[in-house]
């Protein structure tokens, strides 16, 4: 039978359940909890200051109102965080490789933030549709522009997070296979490939990291438009 590439993104199955849900709450038993000591073990200072400095970066641009979010932000930020580097071991599953599971991730919490800006501000808010000084013929044309460019922002969340994580795995499966193949042809050219794999591993897990902070930081940037 011949495998698809693209079958490493299919959810995994056991007795006809879908694996998706064990993998998904599997990053929250992953991280060391907080103790009322008052000296903490290396790995905890690391994980606090981590949040901490995360947290700081990005309150910094945000009013009062949206400090209210830095309890949610920062856990989704760890949570894809854990979610994307949990899918680079073997034999694994990554669920932020599936473009439902990230548009669920990103629509509820855009649409949040627009609410926010229409309850709080309805004139700024509705203001972003249309800049100052437009010509009176462009303003319908511009009004439909922003509009689509405002319902589109959740797609383009989820989508850029799938396709990043989705091209890296199919680049790495692909080096792999080649390096297999070819390990008794050319037994000194896979060791190139290995080392070119090692590295292509390296930028995956930056990627892995880099993706989910810019998730997280263009939902502040919505965010910041509406308080």
């Amino acid at each position: 039978m011949t495998v698809s590439l693209f079958d490493q993104f299919m959810s995994p199955m056991l007795l006809g359940v879908p694996l998706i849900a064990l993998a998904l709450t599997l990053p929250w038993t992953l991280y060391p909890k907080p103790t009322a000591r008052w000296l903490n073990n290396r790995l905890l200072t690391l994980q606090n200051w981590a949040i901490a400095r995360f947290t700081q970066q990005m309150m910094l641009p945000l009013s009062l109102g949206g400090h209210k979010w830095a309890l949610l932000l920062t856990s989704l930020m760890l949570y894809l965080i854990t979610l994307n580097m949990l899918g680079l071991l073997p034999y694994t599953f990554t669920p932020t490789t599936q473009l439902s599971l990230n548009m669920a991730l990103a629509t509820p919490l855009w649409l949040a933030t627009v609410i926010i800006g229409m309850r709080n501000q309805p004139t700024h808010a509705l203001g972003h549709l249309l800049p100052e000084g437009t010509p009176a013929p462009l303003i319908p044309v511009l009004i439909i522009i922003e509009t689509i460019s405002l319902f589109i922002r959740p797609l383009a969340l989820g989508v850029r997070l799938t396709a990043n994580l989705t091209a890296g795995h199919l680049l790495i499966q692909l080096i792999a296979t080649a390096a297999f193949v070819m390990l008794s042809v050319f037994p000194s050219l896979v060791l190139v490939i290995s080392t070119l794999l090692f590295l292509l591993t390296l930028l995956e897990v930056a990627v892995a990291m880099i993706q989910a902070y810019v998730f997280v930081l263009l939902l502040s940037l919505y965010l910041q438009e509406n308080v």
